[in-house]
């Protein structure tokens, strides 16, 4: 899979993932509608199949995507809670960046 095709399907999932934890915040925490679940759990199992697309070994999809999810989560607080990210915010998304991209795309022994 080429590196354009993983992080954009890391990108969906992400935000596949944040849609279904934030809509059940917004139920628990801002007393919005219960009905907020049946989106966030459609969500969730969007999530959880976009991983499955990966070809790569699942816990290195896992532990990769986390530093894509970073990525996205601080870009979320910017976008959606309207909290302009810190220089620290972003140091902190390129280092996870890094670390994904060492794990995704870093040689592997042929055997």
């Amino acid at each position: 899979m080429d590196v354009l095709k993983t992080l954009s399907l890391f990108i969906v999932t992400a935000l596949a993932e944040i849609v279904g934890c934030y809509l059940p915040y917004l139920w628990l925490k801002q007393d919005r509608s219960a009905w907020l679940l049946l989106p966030a759990g459609m969500a969730l199992a969007l999530f959880a199949w976009l991983l499955s697309l990966h070809p790569a070994a699942a816990g290195r999809v896992y532990a990769a995507y986390g530093g894509v999810y970073i990525g996205v989560a601080i870009l979320w607080l910017w976008s959606v809670d309207g909290i302009r990210p810190t220089m620290t915010d972003w140091v902190g998304v390129a280092v996870s960046l890094a670390g994904m991209a060492i794990i995704m795309f870093g040689p592997r022994p042929t055997a």
